[in-house]
């Protein structure tokens, strides 16, 4: 079984201005700046032969590049309970045209459409033993924050293997745009 994800990576200068961000909150669980990543479809476990197929259909995308521009801070909350804080994406129709594509084509190879509607931003902490206010003031604090945009030239099929401190990312195939 591969448990799978489809995400655009992001390079070291974008990686350096997030990790800034990573400071103050007791009880939060800050993702390592190497796991940063867009995700655009989580797949989750999968067998070989369907991961090949996968793989296919993503390898005939053929979308663009574009400028990814990531911007404000932002909360996820489920059940009442504030799960992880997030940096925001401009969203631009390429971003949009790409993930759609994505989505197209793992639905293509068998897989059933996405649970989630896609919303683009990078996972900086896990934040379910935070204090609310804590992360309220610090999202309030850093609202403002914009990284430099950046060209977006390729998406990449992860593989994730869960370990005692964090998941481990693992690049299996890059897939260029045009």
């Amino acid at each position: 079984m591969h448990r799978l994800f489809v995400a655009l990576s992001l390079p070291p200068e974008i990686r350096d201005q997030l990790s800034g961000l990573v400071t103050g909150i007791p009880g939060a669980k800050w993702v390592p700046p190497v796991n940063y990543h867009m995700t655009l479809r989580f797949i989750g476990e999968i067998e070989g032969w369907r991961a090949d197929e996968v793989d296919e259909a993503l390898s005939g995308i053929k979308a663009k590049g574009f400028e990814l521009s990531l911007r404000g801070l932002g909360l996820f909350e489920k059940g009442g309970r504030i799960q992880a804080m997030w940096v925001g994406a401009d969203k631009n129709d390429a971003l949009i045209h790409l993930q759609n594509k994505v989505e197209t084509a793992i639905q293509r190879a068998g897989l059933p459409p996405a649970k989630k509607r896609f919303a683009p931003h990078v996972t900086i902490a896990r934040t379910d033993r935070a204090p609310t206010e804590k992360l309220v003031s610090f999202v309030q604090a850093h609202n403002l924050f914009r990284a430099d945009p950046v060209p977006v030239e390729s998406f990449t099929l992860f593989s994730s293997r869960l370990g005692k401190e964090n998941s481990v990312y693992t690049p299996e195939v890059d897939y260029a745009l045009a």
